[in-house]
């Protein structure tokens, strides 16, 4: 039975707004690959990422130029071939997963030869913003057990002080998005260590992070702009100890799977991580917590509206989605 591709572009509002260093927003915009084969359905979300050079726009285009072959039946091994690693394979990939299991009536973590998902603990993110507003946030999220503090370059070791004062008992990961220089490295680091955090993402930019290779790593530095998939593991040598695994950057979940296997390999620890998605886009990373020292996804948490049915979160426990949402 022939197979047919359809897509939409959909908008979710944020509650408030989302402050990183590279900007502000208030609303995301996804694009949704939607596959039938029959009766059944797949679906799969992306967010397409200004910084990779991905527009709504591309991405779309990108997915219906493989309308043709995923109606001639293409699986996921042959998507990858097709198409680079990114947001628009992604959508189809995680879509073809979601066919797959509604076809055979099976789960997806069966068919990617991965456990059953169980409950995790996600981070929950905090903004950037001035370190006051950020204090007063961390102490609104204080009783979560780890929260991911959004960080900006000038200011930084004030703000990871703000945050400490106001969680003392969660764990911190601090993700610089690129935003520190060589010249602040030592004083930012200082600040991490004075703070007790878990982990150090991306601090700086990936085209001139050979520097992270120079100095000790009192904390974990964790890879994120710097890696996508497999390809990109052996220039990490040296620089990282841990990288982030997002399916949007991996274009899906089929080498998503394969890059944590490969990072394990090479001794780096995993974080699963996610573009500010809807549940949608967050229930294909879970298949991935197993494997992960550190679990990042709580993109549903911080928009004001989440699909139908969503995934279900407890505080800072994620639970695996049910067939109704995705595989």
């Amino acid at each position: 039975m022939a197979r047919a591709l359809t897509l939409a572009v959909e908008r979710f509002p944020i509650a408030g707004a989302f402050t990183i260093s590279r900007g502000s927003r208030t609303e995301i915009a996804v694009v949704v690959a939607r596959i039938t084969e029959g009766e059944a359905a797949g679906r799969g979300e992306c967010v397409p990422y200004p910084r990779y050079g991905e527009s709504v726009e591309s991405v779309a285009a990108l997915i219906e130029a493989q309308a043709a072959a995923i109606a001639a039946g293409i699986g996921r091994a042959e998507l990858m071939e097709r198409m680079p690693a990114g947001a628009a394979r992604n959508a189809l990939d995680c879509a073809l997963f979601d066919l797959e299991a509604k076809l055979q009536g099976r789960r997806a973590h069966d068919i990617a030869g991965l456990p059953a998902p169980e409950p995790a603990t996600t981070a929950y993110t905090l903004s950037l913003g001035t370190p006051e507003s950020m204090g007063e946030a961390a102490r609104g999220a204080a009783a979560r057990p780890l929260l991911k503090v959004k960080l900006g370059g000038a200011g930084d070791p004030e703000r990871i002080a703000a945050v400490r004062a106001g969680a003392p008992d969660a764990r911190l990961i601090v993700d610089a998005n690129e935003a520190w220089r060589p010249e602040t490295l030592e004083a930012n680091l200082a600040a991490c260590v004075a703070a007790g955090v878990a982990l150090i993402e991306q601090p700086l930019p990936a085209d001139a992070d050979a520097l992270l290779a120079e100095i000790p790593h009192p904390i974990p530095i964790c890879a994120d702009e710097s890696l996508h998939d497999r390809a990109g593991l052996d220039a990490l040598a040296g620089r990282y100890d841990a990288i982030n695994i997002k399916l949007d950057k991996t274009g899906g979940l089929t080498e998503a799977v394969m890059l944590a296997h490969a990072a394990r390999a090479r001794g780096l620890s995993v974080m699963v991580g996610c573009m500010l998605g809807t549940s949608l886009s967050m229930a294909p990373a879970t298949l991935l917590a197993h494997h992960a020292d550190f679990v990042d996804l709580d993109g549903p948490l911080l928009l004001a509206r989440d699909r139908e049915p969503p995934l279900r979160y407890a505080g800072s426990t994620i639970y695996p989605p049910e067939p109704e949402l995705w595989g």
